[in-house]
């Protein structure tokens, strides 16, 4: 079985966020898809509040298996 090439290459990203800094914005985060389409979000320079981030599923498996 022949291993399957990388959708996308972390040096793909890194030039992605390069330039959206570039350009003056700022990055809140980055999506990439299965096909390897990166996806620079972009938003307010602001701090999150962790109260009103919605939680992972995996969050509560995590915390299961340490108890």
């Amino acid at each position: 079985m022949t291993r399957r090439l990388p959708a996308f290459r972390q040096s793909d990203l890194t030039r992605a966020v390069k330039a959206v800094i570039a350009a003056g914005l700022h990055v809140a985060g980055v999506k990439v898809t299965a096909q390897g389409d990166i996806e620079v979000v972009t938003g307010e320079d602001r701090a999150q509040d962790s109260s009103s981030r919605e939680g992972n599923e995996w969050d509560t498996v995590l915390r299961y298996d340490k108890n």
